[in-house]
């Protein structure tokens, strides 16, 4: 007996338990008695093809039908040329392929939502596509009416359309989850007694194993340092910006990556318990926890519906009881009230839409993943920034550089000296000094000082460019007051020493982006609230918080506490959007209404992201609400399209007007129908990104 996981059939084990790829509980894969053969497990890719595969199938079966109606026959003459009794054998074979392959989801969900007494769009197009096919059935076997078979077949061929279109959006879940595994290395340099290194696969490690991690490699597991000192990027997992100091006696997370140094680590978490897990089922149980509001089809579908049945029966009834018309007349009636009471484009006035408005929005740099979450955008009440790479351009640059009294340098020089020997060093803080130098000199015997600066000779100068952490080592004493503004800040400062005497210190900083600054302007201006997330300390967020002027800043916020940030804005009533690009905020973009992550950032905050800005720009979230808005009033006015021409067809087709000669044929009404339904795509492709005017303002917070 095997164990597959459902979001992921690839997966399968004897033994029961978790998916190691997205943590869900493994299902029974059952076999059948004749040839052993396991029953399918449909996912929403498996879906997506199957909608799609009906979709032209039935597509190119209904080009025979077309042909073989009467009433196209009429309109092109084409009665010479086609056998009329033998054709309609043909008419009916073909209608039947397409009314039980291509209407088979309809039909099921007909079914399920009757069981469920929960009637919607599956009943209404089931219902309508059913009484199309066994009148005309009848027809064709010698009861008297009219064929229904062409408007059978483009009616499911467009609600096939529809649906394969809507499916694109249910796609995604999963790979949020199978991306965060990608964090971890395949392989470890496992320790071994004697000192001897051996690559294992991750899989192999267990708590207490000792692993040797490399300059610019990736921490397996998490674990506690034995040896050695680095600088460890934790910026994915964490938010925090700076590169954190590591050595003796310090935590490592499983995911993060070794700077400078190499470390020893002993493995503590592995699993289930390991930081990277945690994150994962986090964002598992957003995802999961997600409302799933019907959409506007939906709601109108279950009037039409009620509209469909109780106009039909009350129609047929009618003409039986009251007037002297035959029953046939009185069928045909009532079937044309059923038939024309599903236009056509009801099921494509949200599709239609949507597709519009996603190849508008890619064109702006917007990828729409999740339709639900973007139609909410244009109600959002409050955008939460990431800070790190978001507001903030994700990488240090010099914001200030101030010279010692007993200095004999000047500004420039001191900038050389240190971008001359951090021009040897990948570190992040290196390379924004060694930019911002005009000079490069030669350097000899550098040295990287592991976790605290550099070290090297230029011009017969010892020169080091260290941390605050090297002068307390070295008990260096310096004027801490005239640091007190930058720490108010907190920005991070360095100090350059020419031959062990200690000449000046550069301030640097994660540099605000310009664009952020318009941004918080215009959506404030929008009047909505602008707050930040971030896994800084309260002097940095309070520095960026000024900055942009924002509403509201949380710092040294963990990743698992970011998600229930975004639960404590939303318990006020407040439609939140998330707006990141890290691991550490892959939990808080699935638990926001609208998630929305930075393009260039990790694919897991990607993938559990509702919106994706593929500029790397946060005015695009302006542009983002902006075409929300329109896209909603988009489909209101296809909607009316799509179900208002109703209260003028139905009573026409019921015979309202039948004393005064005027009776809507079935004919007709396809017309009717196909009317409403251009309508409906010459009005979404109207639909524009309206863009937000920008009026500078006078608190100087642009340029």
């Amino acid at each position: 007996m095997k164990y597959v996981c459902p979001m992921h059939p690839q997966i399968s084990q004897t033994d029961p338990g978790g998916c190691p790829l997205c943590g869900m509980r493994l299902e029974m894969q059952k076999e059948e008695q004749e040839g052993h053969r396991p029953t399918r497990i449909t996912t929403h890719a498996q879906m997506l093809q199957d909608f799609k595969r009906r979709f032209w199938i039935s597509l190119l079966l209904t080009i025979p039908i077309l042909l073989l109606s009467p009433m196209i026959r009429d309109l092109f003459a084409l009665e010479a040329i086609l056998s009329v009794r033998k054709d309609l054998y043909l008419l009916f074979l073909f209608s039947s392929v397409i009314f039980f392959y291509g209407g088979k989801p309809f039909l099921i969900g007909l079914y399920k939502e009757l069981q469920a007494k929960s009637p919607g769009m599956m009943t209404l197009i089931g219902l309508a596509i059913s009484t199309a096919y066994i009148y005309s059935s009848c027809v064709v076997f010698g009861f008297s009416g009219t064929f229904f078979f062409w408007e059978l077949a483009t009616l499911i061929d467009i609600m096939l359309l529809g649906h394969w279109i809507e499916m694109q959006s249910l796609l995604g879940a999963g790979r949020a989850l199978e991306a965060m595994v990608q964090l971890l290395p395949s392989v470890a340099h496992k320790l071994e007694k004697g000192g001897v290194i051996r690559e294992v696969r991750l899989e192999e490690l267990v708590f207490g194993d000792r692993v040797l991690v490399k300059p610019g490699e990736k921490v397996p597991a998490d674990g506690v340092v034995l040896e050695g000192k680095s600088s460890i990027d934790e910026s994915m997992l964490t938010g925090e910006s700076l590169p954190v100091r590591k050595e003796k006696k310090s935590l490592v997370i499983g995911g993060s990556v070794n700077g400078e140094g190499s470390l020893v680590v002993q493995i503590e978490k592995m699993g289930k318990e390991s930081f990277l897990s945690q994150v994962i089922a986090m964002v598992k149980d957003a995802q999961a926890s997600r409302s799933k509001t019907q959409d506007l089809a939906n709601r109108a579908a279950v009037w039409l519906t009620l509209l469909a049945i109780g106009g039909g029966l009350f129609t047929f009834f009618t003409w039986l009881l009251f007037t002297d018309k035959e029953v046939g007349f009185a069928i045909e009636r009532s079937v044309t009230v059923m038939v024309i009471a599903c236009p056509h484009a009801l099921g494509l006035a949200i599709p239609l839409v949507v597709a519009v408005s996603t190849a508008l929005a890619a064109h702006g740099g917007l990828l729409i993943r999740n339709r639900i979450a973007f139609e909410s955008a244009r109600n959002m009440q409050a955008v939460v920034f990431d800070k790190t790479g978001t507001l903030t351009q994700g990488r240090f640059g010099i914001t200030d550089i101030l010279l010692f009294k007993n200095s004999q340098w000047a500004q420039e020089e001191l900038l050389n000296y240190a971008g001359s020997l951090e021009v040897h060093s990948e570190h992040p803080i290196a390379q924004a000094i060694a930019s911002k130098s005009s000079a490069h000199w030669r350097v000899e015997e550098f040295a990287a000082i592991p976790g605290i600066g550099a070290e090297g000779k230029i011009q017969g100068k010892k020169i080091k460019v260290v941390s605050p952490f090297y002068l307390r080592e070295k008990n260096i004493k310096i004027d801490d007051a005239l640091l007190a503004p930058w720490n108010v800040q907190g920005k991070t400062v360095v100090f350059v020493l020419i031959d062990d005497q200690v000449q000046g210190a550069i301030a640097l900083s994660d540099l605000v982006r310009e664009e952020s600054k318009e941004a918080v302007f215009k959506l404030k201006k929008m009047g909505i609230q602008c707050m930040m997330l971030t896994g800084d300390n309260p002097l940095v967020g309070k520095w960026v918080a000024d900055q942009l002027l924002l509403d509201d800043y949380f710092a040294e916020v963990r990743p698992q506490e970011k998600a229930e940030k975004i639960k404590k804005i939303q318990s006020r009533g407040i439609t939140v959007a998330m707006v990141g690009d890290g691991v550490n905020d892959a939990p808080a973009l699935a638990q926001a209404d609208i998630g929305i992550a930075i393009g260039a950032g990790t694919d897991i905050a990607i993938e559990a992201a509702d919106i994706i800005l593929v500029k790397n720009n946060p005015l695009d979230v302006v542009d983002l609400i902006s075409l929300a808005k329109s896209t909603y009033r988009k489909m209101v006015q296809n909607l009316f399209w799509a179900v208002g021409y109703n209260a003028i067809a139905i009573p026409l087709a019921a015979g309202a007007l039948y004393h005064f000669d005027i009776l809507l044929s079935p004919a007709l009404g396809a017309v009717f129908m196909s009317v409403s339904t251009i309508i409906c795509a010459i009005n979404a492709k109207l639909l524009k990104i309206k863009k937000f005017p920008l009026q500078k303002p006078t608190h100087g917070i642009l340029p």
